[in-house]
Protein backbone atom coordinates (compact mmCIF):
# COMPACT_ATOMS: atom_id res chain seq x y z
CA UNK A 1 0.00 0.00 0.00
CA UNK A 2 1.36 3.41 -0.99
CA UNK A 3 0.68 6.01 1.71
CA UNK A 4 1.05 9.76 1.20
CA UNK A 5 2.04 11.53 4.43
CA UNK A 6 1.09 15.23 4.43
CA UNK A 7 2.96 16.76 7.37
CA UNK A 8 4.90 20.03 7.72
CA UNK A 9 6.82 18.99 10.85
CA UNK A 10 9.88 17.18 9.56
CA UNK A 11 10.53 15.35 12.84
CA UNK A 12 6.97 14.02 13.00
CA UNK A 13 7.04 13.11 9.30
CA UNK A 14 10.33 11.25 9.66
CA UNK A 15 9.04 9.21 12.61
CA UNK A 16 5.81 8.35 10.80
CA UNK A 17 7.64 7.35 7.62
CA UNK A 18 9.97 5.10 9.62
CA UNK A 19 7.05 3.48 11.42
CA UNK A 20 5.09 2.91 8.24
CA UNK A 21 8.11 1.40 6.50
CA UNK A 22 8.75 -0.98 9.40
CA UNK A 23 5.11 -2.04 9.19
CA UNK A 24 5.53 -2.94 5.53
CA UNK A 25 3.97 0.08 3.89
CA UNK A 26 5.48 2.27 1.20
CA UNK A 27 5.32 5.93 2.14
CA UNK A 28 6.11 9.28 0.58
CA UNK A 29 6.12 12.65 2.28
CA UNK A 30 5.05 16.16 1.30
CA UNK A 31 4.98 19.21 3.56
CA UNK A 32 2.38 21.49 1.96
CA UNK A 33 -1.20 21.36 0.81
CA UNK A 34 -0.23 22.24 -2.76
CA UNK A 35 2.27 19.39 -2.88
CA UNK A 36 -0.35 17.03 -1.49
CA UNK A 37 -2.82 17.90 -4.23
CA UNK A 38 -0.10 17.55 -6.85
CA UNK A 39 0.76 14.13 -5.45
CA UNK A 40 -2.87 13.04 -5.53
CA UNK A 41 -3.21 14.14 -9.14
CA UNK A 42 0.09 12.51 -10.08
CA UNK A 43 0.74 9.22 -8.34
CA UNK A 44 -2.71 8.51 -6.92
CA UNK A 45 -1.78 7.16 -3.46
CA UNK A 46 -3.69 4.27 -1.89
CA UNK A 47 -4.01 6.04 1.45
CA UNK A 48 -3.46 9.55 2.85
CA UNK A 49 -2.40 10.74 6.31
CA UNK A 50 -3.23 14.43 6.51
CA UNK A 51 -2.13 17.05 9.01
CA UNK A 52 -4.38 20.09 9.36
CA UNK A 53 -1.76 22.72 10.26
CA UNK A 54 -0.07 23.16 6.90
CA UNK A 55 1.90 26.30 5.96
CA UNK A 56 0.10 27.16 2.72
CA UNK A 57 -3.44 25.82 3.15
CA UNK A 58 -5.62 24.68 5.99
CA UNK A 59 -5.78 20.91 6.09
CA UNK A 60 -9.57 20.94 5.99
CA UNK A 61 -9.42 22.70 2.61
CA UNK A 62 -6.92 20.10 1.42
CA UNK A 63 -9.22 17.33 2.64
CA UNK A 64 -12.15 18.82 0.76
CA UNK A 65 -10.09 19.22 -2.43
CA UNK A 66 -8.74 15.66 -2.28
CA UNK A 67 -12.18 14.23 -1.72
CA UNK A 68 -13.45 16.07 -4.81
CA UNK A 69 -10.75 14.32 -6.84
CA UNK A 70 -10.55 10.74 -5.55
CA UNK A 71 -12.19 8.41 -2.98
CA UNK A 72 -8.84 7.39 -1.44
CA UNK A 73 -9.11 6.82 2.33
CA UNK A 74 -7.94 9.74 4.48
CA UNK A 75 -6.97 9.74 8.15
CA UNK A 76 -6.53 13.21 9.61
CA UNK A 77 -3.62 13.34 12.09
CA UNK A 78 -3.72 16.62 13.96
CA UNK A 79 -2.93 18.37 17.24
CA UNK A 80 -6.38 19.95 17.11
CA UNK A 81 -8.35 18.02 19.69
CA UNK A 82 -11.67 19.83 19.82
CA UNK A 83 -14.78 17.89 18.91
CA UNK A 84 -15.71 20.48 16.29
CA UNK A 85 -12.40 19.84 14.49
CA UNK A 86 -13.08 16.11 14.35
CA UNK A 87 -16.64 16.55 13.20
CA UNK A 88 -15.66 19.08 10.52
CA UNK A 89 -12.91 16.84 9.14
CA UNK A 90 -15.25 13.85 9.00
CA UNK A 91 -17.93 15.95 7.33
CA UNK A 92 -15.44 17.05 4.70
CA UNK A 93 -14.54 13.50 3.78
CA UNK A 94 -11.98 12.16 6.24
CA UNK A 95 -12.48 8.51 7.19
CA UNK A 96 -10.90 8.72 10.62
CA UNK A 97 -9.27 11.28 12.95
CA UNK A 98 -6.29 10.76 15.23
CA UNK A 99 -5.11 13.40 17.72
CA UNK A 100 -1.40 14.07 18.27
CA UNK A 101 0.56 12.85 20.09
CA UNK A 102 -0.19 9.28 19.09
CA UNK A 103 1.48 5.89 19.10
CA UNK A 104 2.55 4.25 15.87
CA UNK A 105 0.80 1.02 16.80
CA UNK A 106 -2.49 2.87 17.08
CA UNK A 107 -1.90 4.66 13.78
CA UNK A 108 -1.08 1.38 12.01
CA UNK A 109 -4.15 -0.27 13.50
CA UNK A 110 -6.36 2.57 12.30
CA UNK A 111 -4.86 2.45 8.80
CA UNK A 112 -5.56 -1.27 8.59
CA UNK A 113 -9.08 -0.87 9.97
CA UNK A 114 -9.97 1.81 7.42
CA UNK A 115 -8.32 -0.21 4.63
CA UNK A 116 -10.38 -3.27 5.56
CA UNK A 117 -13.56 -1.27 5.24
CA UNK A 118 -12.58 -0.12 1.77
CA UNK A 119 -11.75 -3.59 0.53
CA UNK A 120 -13.98 -4.29 -2.43
CA UNK A 121 -13.16 -7.98 -2.61
CA UNK A 122 -14.24 -11.03 -0.69
CA UNK A 123 -11.55 -12.82 1.34
CA UNK A 124 -11.03 -15.41 -1.42
CA UNK A 125 -10.18 -12.63 -3.87
CA UNK A 126 -13.39 -12.99 -5.84
CA UNK A 127 -15.93 -10.25 -6.18
CA UNK A 128 -18.65 -10.43 -3.57
CA UNK A 129 -21.95 -11.60 -4.95
CA UNK A 130 -25.35 -9.98 -4.42
CA UNK A 131 -23.72 -6.68 -3.55
CA UNK A 132 -26.23 -4.25 -5.06
CA UNK A 133 -28.98 -2.77 -2.90
CA UNK A 134 -31.70 -0.82 -4.72
CA UNK A 135 -34.31 1.39 -3.07
CA UNK A 136 -36.44 3.35 -5.53
CA UNK A 137 -34.07 5.42 -7.66
CA UNK A 138 -31.18 4.75 -5.29
CA UNK A 139 -28.67 2.03 -6.20
CA UNK A 140 -25.76 1.07 -3.92
CA UNK A 141 -23.16 -1.32 -5.34
CA UNK A 142 -20.87 -2.63 -2.63
CA UNK A 143 -18.52 -4.40 -5.06
CA UNK A 144 -17.71 -1.24 -7.02
CA UNK A 145 -18.60 1.07 -4.12
CA UNK A 146 -20.68 3.21 -6.45
CA UNK A 147 -23.88 5.02 -5.54
CA UNK A 148 -26.36 6.16 -8.16
CA UNK A 149 -29.45 8.32 -7.71
CA UNK A 150 -31.67 8.20 -10.78
CA UNK A 151 -28.63 6.92 -12.72
CA UNK A 152 -26.48 9.88 -11.64
CA UNK A 153 -23.40 8.91 -9.62
CA UNK A 154 -23.04 10.34 -6.12
CA UNK A 155 -19.56 10.43 -4.58
CA UNK A 156 -19.45 9.43 -0.91
CA UNK A 157 -16.59 9.06 1.51
CA UNK A 158 -15.68 5.58 2.71
CA UNK A 159 -17.56 6.05 5.96
CA UNK A 160 -20.57 7.65 4.30
CA UNK A 161 -20.78 4.71 1.89
CA UNK A 162 -20.55 2.16 4.71
CA UNK A 163 -23.30 3.97 6.64
CA UNK A 164 -25.62 4.21 3.63
CA UNK A 165 -25.04 0.55 2.72
CA UNK A 166 -25.84 -0.47 6.30
CA UNK A 167 -29.09 1.52 6.35
CA UNK A 168 -30.04 0.00 2.97
CA UNK A 169 -29.90 -3.53 4.36
CA UNK A 170 -33.52 -3.23 5.51
CA UNK A 171 -35.21 -0.20 3.88
CA UNK A 172 -37.98 1.29 5.97
CA UNK A 173 -36.73 -0.29 9.19
CA UNK A 174 -35.39 1.89 11.99
CA UNK A 175 -31.72 1.28 12.77
CA UNK A 176 -30.70 2.12 16.33
CA UNK A 177 -27.82 4.52 16.87
CA UNK A 178 -25.89 2.03 18.96
CA UNK A 179 -26.24 -0.66 16.30
CA UNK A 180 -25.13 1.73 13.55
CA UNK A 181 -22.05 2.86 15.46
CA UNK A 182 -21.13 -0.73 16.32
CA UNK A 183 -21.54 -1.95 12.73
CA UNK A 184 -20.17 0.98 10.74
CA UNK A 185 -17.46 2.12 13.13
CA UNK A 186 -16.60 -1.43 14.20
CA UNK A 187 -16.97 -0.40 17.81
CA UNK A 188 -14.00 1.95 17.52
CA UNK A 189 -15.85 5.24 18.08
CA UNK A 190 -15.94 6.30 21.69
CA UNK A 191 -16.91 9.96 21.33
CA UNK A 192 -20.38 11.44 21.16
CA UNK A 193 -22.84 10.28 18.54
CA UNK A 194 -22.70 13.70 16.87
CA UNK A 195 -20.35 12.22 14.29
CA UNK A 196 -23.19 9.93 13.20
CA UNK A 197 -25.48 12.94 12.76
CA UNK A 198 -22.75 14.69 10.76
CA UNK A 199 -22.40 11.75 8.40
CA UNK A 200 -26.17 11.45 7.98
CA UNK A 201 -26.37 15.17 7.17
CA UNK A 202 -23.62 14.82 4.57
CA UNK A 203 -25.31 11.83 2.91
CA UNK A 204 -28.68 13.60 2.79
CA UNK A 205 -27.07 16.56 1.10
CA UNK A 206 -25.30 14.41 -1.48
CA UNK A 207 -28.42 12.37 -2.25
CA UNK A 208 -30.20 15.63 -3.04
CA UNK A 209 -33.21 15.05 -0.79
CA UNK A 210 -33.04 14.98 3.04
CA UNK A 211 -36.09 12.73 3.15
CA UNK A 212 -34.02 9.72 2.05
CA UNK A 213 -32.87 9.31 5.66
CA UNK A 214 -35.46 9.96 8.37
CA UNK A 215 -34.42 10.56 11.96
CA UNK A 216 -36.55 8.70 14.49
CA UNK A 217 -36.25 10.65 17.72
CA UNK A 218 -34.67 8.75 20.55
CA UNK A 219 -34.05 5.67 18.42
CA UNK A 220 -32.02 6.16 15.25
CA UNK A 221 -32.49 6.46 11.49
CA UNK A 222 -34.36 4.77 8.67
CA UNK A 223 -33.66 4.81 4.94
CA UNK A 224 -36.62 4.86 2.60
CA UNK A 225 -37.84 6.32 -0.67
CA UNK A 226 -38.83 9.99 -0.14
CA UNK A 227 -42.59 10.15 0.06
Amino acid sequence: MQILVVEDDEAVASAVIDGLTRAGFQATHVATGAAALAGVRGSGPDFILLDLGLPDMDGTDVCRAIRALIPTPIIVVSARDEEIDRVLALELGADDYLVKPFGMRELIARIRAVARRTDERAPDGHAAADSIRTIGGLSIDHRSRRVLVDNVEVHLTVKEFDLLYYLAEDPGAVCQRSDILRAVWNGTWYGTTKTLDAHVAAIRKKLGDPRWIEAVRGVGFRLDVPG
